[in-house]
């Protein structure tokens, strides 16, 4: 079952799907749709494949997914799954509000798997029901009282993420930094490849940024920024047909040579064995 909210004017979309059997998101497929996504897995451990790399899904966990992933479920009939766009909420806009809810999404470069004990899932359970009611509850507030539960739920998966994934002792402000730079990371890794430019933007050193991503993140911002351009590539070599030189030149690099260098350096395989081997 998919619900479905769409405001006629702004174009905010809230979509709230309930055990589909054929769930799932190709970015360049559906890019037209740049939907932000929380999928609870409902049932058994499963797999969730997400960019073609294989992750386990415990059950009773919730994922976070990104508006640029690409997502299939091994059992997508187990997944609840909300997805929203910027215009029905800003993640950025509303940043402030509930305190730091961009770590959901930017927080960690690798999946954030947020599990729900059996009191959590009996408050999530309650949470669904009420979303299930106000979208069928057509009137002039059902948008307002759609993102006050929305609003709701990324609260308490933000809540149980930082108890689970953080330090007893982070600090809010420390772990801002780090969000920051993913941010910044995500917005600008087509153009700048180097620490200084992000350390910059923060208004810090390079060094700084380090330590405290040895510290959040147990790797080096310089390995963040490499991770994100191989990620892209994969995910041109996977879902499109560009070519490698092609590929390289989206992602910043001038000299095919050196994309191929640095595509192999990371992935242990030259970009043209990638494209065929995939």
């Amino acid at each position: 079952m998919v619900l479905r909210y769409l405001h006629p004017d702004t174009g905010g979309l809230l979509r709230l799907v309930q055990h589909e059997p054929t769930f799932d998101r190709q970015f360049f497929r559906d890019s037209s749709e740049k939907l932000l996504t929380i999928a609870w897995n409902t049932g058994p451990t499963q797999l969730v494949t997400i960019d073609e790399v294989p992750h386990t899904f415990p059950e009773h966990s919730v994922l976070p997914l990104m508006i640029n992933q690409s997502f299939r479920f091994g059992q997508p009939e187990h997944v609840v799954a909300w997805q929203f766009n910027r215009d029905f909420y800003c993640i950025i806009d509303h940043d402030q509000e509930v305190s730091c809810v961009g770590f959901l999404f930017y927080g960690t470069a690798d999946a954030l798997l947020v599990q729900l004990g059996p009191e959590e899932q009996r408050k999530f359970d309650l949470l669904l029901q009420v979303f299930v009611d106000e979208f069928d509850t057509a009137d002039s507030i059902q948008g307002e009282m759609l993102r006050m539960l929305l609003k709701r739920l990324i609260i308490k998966v933000t809540r149980l993420g930082k108890q689970q994934y953080l330090p007893l002792d982070s600090s809010d402000d420390r772990l801002d930094i780090v969000r920051q730079f993913n941010l910044l990371v995500e917005q600008h890794y087509q153009q700048e490849h180097q620490v200084q430019f992000y350390a910059d933007q923060l208004h810090r050193s390079p060094k700084t940024i380090s330590n405290l991503f040895g510290r959040y993140h147990h790797t080096s911002p310089l390995q963040v920024i490499h991770h994100r351009i191989i990620l892209e590539a994969k995910r041109l070599f996977y879902y499109t047909d560009q070519s490698a030189k092609e590929i390289g030149y989206q992602l910043g690099f001038t000299d095919a040579a050196h994309f191929s260098r640095f595509f192999k350096r990371a992935t242990g395989v030259s970009p043209t064995e990638f494209k065929n081997g995939r």
